[in-house]
Parts: C-alpha cells; sequence; structure tokens
C-alpha cells in the first residue's frame, strides 16, 4: 500500500483467508442463536462481517492496501459498537455517561485515520513523504487500540458476576484482536516497518475470534469453567516452584560469578550443596507435600461439594418435623450423614452429669454404647481443638496430637465408626455424631472437616433451641402451678381472716341465738367458698371459659355489703335491678375484693359506697372510697401486676386475679384514683340480654360458609 512493506508468502494469504471464512461462519451461527447476548447480537454479527470482509481482502489484495486499511478502520468501528450495545445488555447503558468522552475520541480517529486515506488517494505522486505518514497512521491505530481496550476494561470490570457470564465471550474475542494490534502497532512504531510475522498473525487470528463467538453462542458455553486435574494442577504448581528454585539460584550464581571473588567457585559450590539439602529436606517432606496438595485444591480446583445443595438439603432434613415424622435426633444424624452419604449414625447427648451419653440413633441398631459414651477429658480436648475425629485414620497410627488419645475404647473398637463430629454451641460441646463407614470408602479430607464442622455448628444450635424451649416449657409449667398455689393462698388467706375473726367474737356473743345463727351462715358460706375454690383450680391455666349464666348484680352487691358491712360501713346507692351475663362466684369473689381493699383504703367510720346500674348495653357495679388514694405511675406499673403488693405479708395478686376474672366474664374493670382524694373502680360486665346477642351473631359468623 505505502510501498515500504514488502509482499508476504503464500502462508500470509492462507492465514488471512482461513480467517475470513471464520468470521463468515461465526456471523451465521450467531444468527442461528437469537436468544444470545442480549440486544449486543446484532452488532457482534455485524463485526464478524466486518472482520470477515477485512481478512479476506487481506489475503485477495494484501495486508497493505488502501482498501484493506479503511476496511481495518470499519471493523475497528464495528467492534467499538459491539462494546456499547453490551452494555446496554448489562442494564448499563443509563449510565454510560462516563465513557462517551472516549467514544467520541475514538470515532474522531477513526476520522483521521480515513482522512489519511483520502490525503494518499489525492497524492498519487506521492510528494508527502511516507515516513512521517507511516508513523502518523501507526499513532493513530496504537491510539484507536489502546481507547478500545480501555472501554473493554471498563465494560468487564465492572459488570456484575452474572453478566459476565455472557460478557467473557466477546471481551476474549476483542482482547485477542486489540491485544495483537497493540503489540504489532508498537512494534512497527519501533521499527518503523511492519513485522512480517505478527502481520500474518493478524490475519489467522480472526479464525480463534470467531471459534469463541460461536461456543459463547452455544448454551452449553455460559457453564463452561477451567477444570484441570489435580494431576496436572500438582504437577503444574511443582514446576512452577522447581523453575523459581532455579531461578534463584542461578540468579546467584551468576551474581557469585559477577562478583569475581576468590572463593567465588567455593561459594558457588557450598550454595549448590546447602541448597540441594534444602530442597530435598522440603520436598521430602511428608507436611510440606500434604500442605502443598491442599493449598493447591483449595486454590486452583472446583470445590467437592455444591454448597447451596447440600445447604437446601440440610435445611430439609433438619426441618421436617410434625406427626409422621423423624424425631429431631434422628434429623440431626441424617442431616450430617447426607453430606457425606454415610448410611448410619449414632447422637451422643451432654448429661447432667457433664459426660456424653448415647440420645438416638438413626439405621445403627447393633451399636455397643456404654452409659458414658465420652468422658470429660475427651470432652475437653474436643472443645479446645473443635475436632473432626477420622476413625480410620486413628486406628491407621496417624494420631492427632490434639484428641485422638481422649478418644474411647468402644468407639475405637467399633467397626463400623468411620467419623465422629462435635457439636459445639458457643465453644462448648453439647453433643457429637458418630458416622458409620459409607459404601465407598474414601479418605476425608480439609473440605469434608470444614463442612462437617461447620455443619456442627449449626446443628449444636438447633439443639440447643430444642433444649431451651423444652426448659420454658417445663418452667412456664411450674409458674402455672405456683400461679395457682398463689391464687389458693391468697383466697385461703382471706377465709382464714374471716374464720379468726368470726372465732374472737364467739368468745364474746356465743350464748347469743342471734349471733349463733349469723355464725352458722358464714361457716356455711366459708364452706361454698372453699368448694368453689376447690373446683376453680383447675380453670387457673387451662384455656376453657367458665360457663356463664343470668346473674341479679344488685343481689350480689347487697350480699357483699352485708357480709363486710358488719364491721365497716358500706353503703348500697342507686342499686338498680338488672341482670348480667357472669358466674356468680367469680362475681362475689371480685366485688368482696373491691370492697375489702376499699374498705382498707378508708379511714374507719368513713363509709364505702357501691353502686349498681346498668350504662347501655352493659351493667356497671361501682365501688368508691375517700381513702388515701392512688397515684397515677402506681395505677399503671404496680396495681395489676401480680406478686407486687403494699401490704404488710400481702400477695400482690387480688387486683390481677379481679381483673382477670372481669375479662373472663367479657367484661373489663377499670380505676380512677387520685392520692388524698379516693378512688373509683367500676365493673363494667354486658347484660344478659346483650350477651345473648353477641353469642348468636358469633354463631352465624363461625356458621358463614368461608368462599376460598
Amino acid at each position: 500500500m505505502f510501498g515500504w512493506v514488502s509482499d508476504w508468502t503464500l502462508i500470509n494469504t492462507l492465514g488471512w483467508g482461513l480467517g475470513g471464512l471464520a468470521c463468515a461462519a461465526g456471523a451465521a451461527r450467531l444468527y442461528t442463536a437469537r436468544q444470545r447476548f442480549g440486544p449486543a447480537r446484532l452488532s457482534l454479527i455485524g463485526a464478524l462481517i466486518a472482520t470477515a470482509i477485512w481478512a479476506l481482502g487481506g489475503a485477495i489484495a494484501g495486508a497493505e492496501s488502501r482498501i484493506v486499511v479503511l476496511a481495518e478502520v470499519a471493523r475497528d468501528l464495528a467492534w467499538i459498537v459491539v462494546i456499547y450495545r453490551l452494555y446496554a445488555a448489562d442494564g448499563r447503558l443509563a449510565v454510560i455517561g462516563p465513557v462517551r468522552p472516549m467514544l467520541a475520541a475514538l470515532a474522531f480517529v477513526a476520522l483521521m485515520r480515513t482522512a489519511l486515506l483520502v490525503l494518499l488517494a489525492l497524492d498519487p505522486q506521492q510528494t508527502v513523504p511516507l515516513g512521517p505518514i507511516f508513523q502518523t497512521h501507526v499513532m493513530l491505530n496504537l491510539l484507536n487500540v489502546i481507547g478500545g481496550l480501555v472501554l473493554l476494561h471498563n465494560l468487564y470490570g465492572g459488570a456484575s458476576g452474572q453478566a459476565r457470564q455472557i460478557l467473557r465471550w466477546p471481551a476474549t474475542a476483542l482482547a485477542l484482536v486489540w491485544g495483537l494490534d497493540l503489540n504489532y502497532y508498537a512494534v512497527a512504531y519501533l521499527a518503523n516497518g511492519y513485522p512480517d510475522l505478527l502481520q500474518a498473525l493478524r490475519g489467522i487470528l480472526a479464525l480463534p475470534v470467531a471459534a469463541i463467538l460461536a461456543f459463547g453462542s452455544a448454551e452449553s458455553g455460559e457453564g463452561l469453567r477451567l477444570r484441570p486435574s489435580r494431576t496436572v494442577a500438582f504437577q503444574t504448581l511443582s514446576l512452577i516452584l522447581i523453575g523459581g528454585y532455579l531461578a534463584v539460584m542461578s540468579g546467584i550464581a551468576k551474581w557469585l560469578t559477577l562478583a569475581g571473588t576468590d572463593y567465588s567457585k567455593l561459594l558457588q559450590a557450598l550454595l549448590l550443596v546447602s541448597g540441594g539439602a534444602l530442597a530435598v529436606v522440603l520436598f521430602m517432606s511428608q507436611r510440606l507435600r500434604g500442605w502443598l496438595r491442599v493449598t493447591a485444591a483449595k486454590h486452583l480446583f472446583q470445590h467437592r461439594y455444591d454448597y447451596r445443595t447440600e445447604w437446601l438439603r440440610f435445611t430439609r432434613t433438619i426441618g421436617k418435623s410434625g406427626d409422621g415424622q423423624a424425631s429431631l435426633e434422628e434429623r440431626v444424624i441424617r442431616a450430617l450423614a447426607d453430606i457425606v452419604e454415610s448410611p448410619a449414625g449414632l447422637l451422643l447427648i451432654q448429661a447432667e452429669s457433664g459426660a456424653l451419653e448415647l440420645a438416638g440413633r438413626w439405621q445403627w441398631p447393633t451399636a455397643d454404647v456404654p452409659a458414658e459414651a465420652l468422658d470429660q477429658a475427651a470432652i475437653r480436648a474436643i472443645e479446645r481443638a473443635n475436632y473432626v475425629a477420622d476413625l480410620d485414620a486413628t486406628r491407621a497410627g496417624k494420631i492427632d496430637k490434639h484428641c485422638a488419645a481422649e478418644l474411647p475404647a468402644w468407639l475405637m473398637n467399633e467397626p463400623r465408626a468411620w467419623a465422629m463430629v462435635p457439636l459445639l454451641h458457643y465453644e462448648r460441646l453439647i453433643g457429637a455424631v458418630v458416622l458409620a463407614r459409607p459404601a465407598h470408602t474414601r479418605l476425608l479430607d480439609w473440605e469434608d472437616f470444614d463442612l462437617l464442622r461447620v455443619a456442627g455448628q449449626q446443628l449444636a444450635s438447633y439443639l440447643a433451641e430444642h433444649a431451651g424451649q423444652a426448659a420454658l416449657a417445663e418452667a412456664g409449667r411450674f409458674d402455672d402451678f405456683h400461679r395457682r398455689i398463689a391464687f389458693v393462698m391468697h383466697d385461703i388467706k382471706n377465709l382464714a381472716s374471716q374464720m379468726s375473726l368470726l372465732a374472737r367474737n364467739a368468745e364474746s356473743h356465743a350464748e347469743n341465738p342471734e349471733f349463733r345463727a349469723d355464725m352458722l351462715v358464714t361457716l356455711r358460706n366459708s364452706a361454698d367458698k372453699l368448694n368453689a375454690l376447690l373446683a376453680r383450680l383447675s380453670r387457673y391455666g387451662s384455656s376453657s371459659a367458665e360457663a356463664l349464666e343470668p346473674v341479679r348484680a344488685d343481689l350480689v352487691a347487697k350480699g357483699v355489703a352485708a357480709q363486710l358491712g358488719q364491721h365497716h360501713p358500706v353503703t348500697l346507692v342507686e342499686i338498680e335491678p338488672i341482670e348480667i351475663a357472669a358466674s356468680r362466684g367469680a362475681l362475689e369473689q371480685v366485688l368482696l375484693h373491691l370492697v375489702q381493699n376499699a374498705i382498707d383504703a378508708s379511714a374507719e367510720k368513713t363509709p364505702v359506697f357501691v353502686r349498681v346500674g346498668r350504662s347501655g348495653t352493659h351493667g356497671e357495679i361501682e365501688v368508691l372510697d375517700s381513702g388515701h388514694g392512688m397515684s397515677p405511675e402506681f395505677v399503671r406499673t404496680r396495681l395489676f401486676k401480680p406478686f407486687d403488693s403494699t401490704k404488710s405479708g400481702g400477695f400482690g395478686i387480688g387486683a390481677y386475679e379481679a381483673r382477670e376474672l372481669v375479662r373472663a366474664m367479657g367484661g373489663r374493670l377499670e380505676v380512677e384514683s387520685r392520692e388524698q382524694l379516693g378512688t373509683r373502680f367500676v365493673i363494667r360486665v354486658p347484660l344478659s340480654e346483650t350477651a345473648e346477642v353477641i353469642q348468636t351473631l358469633a354463631q352465624d359468623r363461625d356458621a358463614k360458609p368461608k368462599v376460598a
């Protein structure tokens, strides 16, 4: 083209021709893959066609002809359009603003390259010196290649992990094209002429570019990974280490030679002997070779386990609870056994003595486990090391210094025992799982140990949570029992007070017929209350509500006033005969408590007032005193708090019990109080006719069919 490069051989022509044909075939293959590369597919087809035209033109007319140089400009522009469209495929077209100046600069460079061709076409006599034109041409191409590589790096470097699965194929192809062009034009600029070998490679390079894009368009291309075998990886790593070692030794030996001392040969010999001895010691070390093997496996290989699949299976196994499912202990064993394909297992759980005992079996009925499966010494050793015991390795004499010596004899003598996994919760051993040997026995490696250790910690959390829930349930049962006893003691205390008062009065009034008649009534009432108390014991803590019935609230109020008014004035005001839906015994107990508290809070001879009336659909029983009253803070935080009493010897559950009994009747207990002014309690319970309407509506609602 420019007259400064000689013709190339037949190999050059064949290489460019094969590259052009490969790009044409790649464009046809990509045209059929309509689901690949998203919005960049058509631009990729166009770029492959432009590359095919450029390569075929180079094969026919020569790489230096003006038409081929112009086709190269079109090829580069087509690939820049591909990069732009790949931004759209990655969803980053909206944030492409920072790279738009680079796109404009590359477009300007393409315009300048075209202008240079026009200048040469308008100067057939070559009046312009070819040297400056060549340098300008090479510099413009270098600017184009560098700018394209910068765009490519920005595209791939800023892409998400999922997007890179698609971008890696066109990115690799572009890196090959512009990477070779960068070297090609850099050498041309330094040598002031095109390198023949690189020029031939430019054409044939279109062949792997087309192959990469064609392979990336296939469905199987997305999941392709570089997965070298362990043998290849270990040998490659060994060659790298040996090569590095030889390079270092050669460099030191060369430095000693250049030093030119009288002892250089002696130093070289000593260095050779010491280096060889060091190499023998290091490479003969089983520990070093094992470390190299594990390091290579960790960093060069796809992991043995699909951790997503293992986690899903682990979660499904441990989460299968309910009727007909295996117990938690069996699920814990199986969750670990499935990881390493173990057919059976044993679960050891910490007992009250601190040692581990057998808590569950899964498909292993023949294992002979003593009462104390693992003693304190072994437990402490396992806790310190978080040790997954490889029992086969231990039997073979490869004893771990941490705790292999502490393993019990029954475990070592059990022929099916293969591994023991600790269950550590906050660095405390709460159990262990012994796994049986699988059908295809293999050596456990670092990945097995890591996964089993983490899974064991997770299972320890499940077991600890289960134990905590069981302890809470047991504590709840004890709390319910204590609450029942507290209520009973409170009621017995009230009855005991009445009986004591009756006994004191009997000493003075035993001969009075009216007193004896009143005493018999009081004793009968006390006996009835004790019987009602015994019947009510089953109600506390149960979910079933006591049956409600129509009760005359005014009569209950009169009875309480008559009972307590013997020792303190209790005045009935506005007594309206109303019938409410309640439990007579519960209502009487609530009213007795409220009136007695009002009496206790009032001065001697200061009356307590009781009012019975109705308010809308509810009946009201009001207890009013003018005693010392309560502060708003006390009403809000302490009045209804169980076991918090201001009375000496009190239980602090009277107000709480009264509120719960009123709630059980479908009502509510309200309180208003002012310090030094007094207190007003109001019991609001639905009227009997209101309760019937509410019950009818509830039954109709439950009987109404539900629309799916």
